[in-house]
């Protein structure tokens, strides 16, 4: 694997642009980058997420989930892995904006290989986003 990783590039639906578009931009903290009445560019931690506004969308239901420590992630979802210091920054601003967590934030796998720092929050329209954090980022894809 090399050790400069490219950007990725990941296109979602979402059913109300405006309201995504400022989640992103004011919630989540992203730059925005290019954008039409239909989509929206954003620098999502260094990789491109653009939301595109699919009208006559179906409403989202509640997902698929599997067990993971316990807990029940929802699938599919996306997000990125931060720096520890960037993680608790995050979920302190996202504590206090008052986001409704599928998964609070804390510590899974505590003690073992693999420790991180994870939580889970719906967009307004309920794609699922995970952010993650590990103490020892040599374990990111550890056994």
């Amino acid at each position: 694997m090399s050790a400069t990783i490219q950007p990725f590039h990941l296109a979602i639906p979402v059913s109300n642009l405006d309201k995504c578009r400022t989640f992103y931009r004011e919630i989540i903290g992203c730059e925005e980058g290019r954008s039409s009445d239909k989509w929206v560019d954003f620098n999502f931690f260094g990789h491109q997420l653009v939301i595109h506004e699919v009208k006559g969308k179906k409403e989202k239901v509640k997902g698929d989930s599997n067990p993971v420590d316990g807990k029940d992630v929802p699938v599919p979802h996306f997000g990125v892995v931060l720096k520890m210091d960037d993680w608790k920054a995050l979920a302190g601003r996202l504590k206090v904006q008052g986001i409704k967590f599928v998964i609070e934030p804390y510590i899974r796998f505590e003690g073992e290989v693999g420790e991180q720092a994870t939580m889970f929050f719906l967009d307004p329209d309920g794609n699922a986003l995970e952010f993650k954090a590990f103490q020892d980022m040599g374990q990111l894809f550890e056994k």
